[in-house]
């Protein structure tokens, strides 16, 4: 596999900073110089990739998406059931290691910054729609394979993501009603909901 430029590093360097500075103090209080001194660079450097701080911003919620998915790409591309897949994916997202609190983090600011931004909400748009095509896929194989009940796979997903998406944003609150743990049950408690009814029986039955 080939290595890549020199260039591709700089670049993703400067983003993963951008996503370190916005996870700490916000978006609106993020400077370029903050960034450029975080790598050890001049804030030149910075704008010769990123010529605005918009750009930057931009490029630093895509990076974090990438970043996000390629932190899963083990769960992704194992070859564990549909099932055991999505139980997987929704503990990788609870909030509790220093790197996903910093993911989410970036996602609340993109957020904020999203409601007064159209070019923000198309990128949201765009990297949900991916998401949410790649939960639903999941989703549709688990029915194929007769763990998860037949239904619209997008509903589901849907279902499953705005679950994640809202229990994960109290818990970076450090709400007292929301801690990771509870977020983790309330999670898999939903994913029994969708399992087969013969697999419920199943599960039942080993219990009894």
């Amino acid at each position: 596999m080939a290595r890549p430029s020199a260039e591709v590093q700089r670049r993703q360097q400067i983003l993963a900073a951008t996503c370190e500075v916005i996870a700490e103090q916000g978006f609106r209080s993020l400077r370029v110089s903050d960034v450029a001194k975080r790598i050890g660079a001049a804030t030149g450097t910075v704008h010769y990739y990123f010529p605005t701080k918009r750009d930057l911003l931009h490029a630093a919620f895509e990076f974090n998406f990438r970043n996000s998915l390629e932190r899963r790409r083990a769960i992704l591309d194992s070859d564990d059931d549909p099932l055991t897949k999505l139980r997987a994916l929704v503990d990788s997202y609870l909030p509790i290691s220093p790197q996903t609190v910093r993911a989410w983090r970036v996602w609340a600011e993109l957020w904020i910054e999203a409601i007064h931004e159209p070019e923000l909400q198309e990128l949201n748009d765009a990297v949900y729609g991916e998401w949410r095509a790649l939960m639903a896929g999941i989703i549709r194989d688990g029915q194929a394979a007769g763990l998860i009940r037949d239904g619209d796979a997008v509903m589901l997903a849907n279902l499953v993501i705005g679950l994640i998406d809202g229990l994960a944003i109290q818990v970076i609150l450090a709400s007292r009603n929301m801690t990771p743990d509870r977020m983790r049950r309330t999670c898999h408690h939903l994913l029994d909901q969708i399992i087969t009814t013969e697999l419920r029986q199943s599960a039942a039955g080993r219990r009894s």
